[in-house]
């Protein structure tokens, strides 16, 4: 299991557009991905798990990776949080 922590500096957070592109970039791998904001879980791969969690400006959020490719799934997303987030 890989996790990285990330604090998020789009001004708008985690909106509609880049929850998508996330999922988007997400469901290209096999593994568990997980994104965990104040010890409440969202599924990287599903839209409304994201969009639950109210991600805003300055949070600190832990993305888990969690299977057989998740040292590739850990680098790719960690590359689009940093360009997109």
């Amino acid at each position: 299991m890989r996790e990285f922590k990330y604090i998020i500096t789009d001004p708008e957070g985690i909106h509609a557009r880049p929850a998508g592109e996330l999922v988007k970039e997400a469901k290209k791998f096999e593994c568990k991905i997980t994104l965990v904001k104040d010890g409440k879980n969202g599924d990287c791969k599903k839209i409304f798990g994201l969009m639950g969690l109210a991600v805003k400006t300055g949070n600190e959020v832990t993305v888990t990776f969690d299977g057989a490719d998740e040292d590739a799934a850990c680098e790719a997303i960690e590359a689009f949080m940093k360009a997109n987030l």
